[in-house]
């Protein structure tokens, strides 16, 4: 995530923070690299000469120069200009109305239709809401199709009517319909374009004026840079949206959308897309993102994560087993997918401080678990819950039946091993003190 913009704004301060005295002159020099990394990133010319003339202003205002750490306090200037330039805080969801209407809008391609799932999802899990979700892009019969499979795939209703071509009488039917089946969320997932043009704005500002919506969101691509904050100007001007919801956030974004469009339209980005899965969806935080950025994880967001899929009950269990050594295989599976549900492993590691560098030299696989899953589903459920039963004949039965070599048995079993006496040793003093700091935190 950003990780040029990332590596040309680390390597821009790190002159600063080697250098036994700042000057103005090094200052203006380093506020010159970032602009140009700034630039490269796609950020608009106006919003990055602004940028690092008031954090130049600053940092000879706060009087960086006489300061024994000036490095360090360069980076916490550039930290909170980044997140004042994101919005300083997060933005929540208007969920006022009965139902609450929300209005789904931007270009075809963009992961609108999957967003729009995807946001069902979490006001279904995270707010106790019951949603429906609308399909009115009458243009794309794949659309139809696609919002049905992700609403079968969420377990949320889907409208449609593919007899109608009129989206605003789809739209308000599908309002009656969700208040006739008790729902308090509708999502209307409109059609797109390639690009913007009269009809489609046309068309949108009718369904807007029809249904008065609690809220209406822009879904951008992140990957499109300036193009994308230009879209968003053109669909605020007629629409005038409440928020952004940046998407594909996870891929190679070079971050001009996420960092100049809250300047230019002057309107919240108040979710971002971080991959594939349903679950895949966070709540921007600027001062968060300005941590990743300038490589100083986001440790917050990591421990809300963990809590979503803490289950305190479960974890007594595990702790029992542990104490009286029947901590099997089966325990192990159990964990891991507790941490896949967290989201994938790249963008996790990059949330703690200081790891965002040592993941661009590694390759971490999206699917790092399936290797070892495939290797404790060739067990036996007796050998899952009695790892000692594991001779040599067993495990090149697992290896064959896995697919996997009879080292890689032989390492996981190793893992497994070392990681059961770390725990029984946290059963001490240790963890039970972090046991009571989990259930002290968990929301549940």
């Amino acid at each position: 995530m950003f990780q040029n913009l990332s590596d040309r704004i680390d390597g821009a301060l790190h002159k600063l923070k080697g250098k036994g005295r700042i000057n103005e002159i090094n200052i203006a020099e380093s506020m010159k690299e970032i602009r140009r990394a700034l630039l490269d990133a796609d950020v608009n010319f106006k919003i990055a000469k602004s940028f690092t003339q008031n954090v130049r202003d600053k940092a000879i205002g706060q009087e960086v120069l006489k300061s024994l750490q000036p490095g360090q306090l360069m980076v916490k200037l550039v930290r909170d200009e980044l997140a004042e330039l994101m919005g300083s805080e997060a933005a929540d969801i208007n969920l006022t109305g009965s139902p609450t209407v929300i209005l789904m809008s931007g270009l075809q391609g963009s992961g609108k239709t999957t967003f729009s799932g995807k946001l069902a999802n979490h006001l279904k899990t995270k707010k106790s809401k019951h949603p429906l979700l609308v399909a009115c892009d009458v243009y794309r019969p794949a659309a139809i199709d696609q919002l049905h499979v992700v609403g079968e795939q969420i377990g949320v209703p889907v409208y449609s009517n593919r007899e109608q071509d009129d989206p605003v009488s789809i739209a308000l039917a599908g309002i009656a319909e969700a208040k006739s089946q008790g729902k308090n969320v509708v999502i209307i997932d409109t059609a797109g374009r390639l690009a913007v043009d009269e009809e489609m704005m046309k068309e949108i500002a009718a369904i807007h004026s029809a249904i008065k919506p609690s809220e209406t969101l822009f879904v951008v691509d992140s990957m499109t840079g300036q193009d994308a904050v230009n879209t968003a100007k053109a669909f605020n001007d007629r629409l005038n949206f409440d928020g952004v919801i940046l998407t594909k956030l996870d891929g190679d974004t070079r971050g001009g959308a996420a960092l100049s469009i809250r300047s230019v339209v002057n309107k919240p980005i108040k979710f971002i897309g971080t991959g594939e899965k349903m679950e895949a969806i966070d709540v921007f935080h600027p001062d968060r993102m300005a941590d990743r950025i300038l490589g100083m994880g986001d440790v917050v967001s990591l421990v809300e994560r963990a809590q979503e899929q803490f289950d305190l009950e479960q974890a007594r269990k595990i702790q029992k087993k542990i104490a009286k050594d029947t901590f099997g295989f089966d325990d192990f599976l159990g964990q891991i997918q507790q941490i896949k549900k967290m989201g994938n492993m790249k963008d996790l590691m990059g949330m703690i401080p200081g790891m965002s560098k040592m993941t661009q030299q590694v390759d971490i696989d999206d699917d790092a678990f399936k290797y070892v899953e495939a290797i404790i589903h060739s067990m036996t459920p007796a050998e899952r819950s009695q790892p000692k039963l594991l001779n040599s004949s067993r495990k090149n039965r697992i290896a064959k039946g896995s697919g996997r070599s009879i080292q890689e048995v032989n390492q996981l079993i190793k893992q497994f091993e070392q990681m059961s006496k770390m725990m029984k040793m946290m059963q001490g003093g240790k963890g039970k003190n972090l046991m009571r700091m989990m259930q002290q935190f968990n929301p549940r």
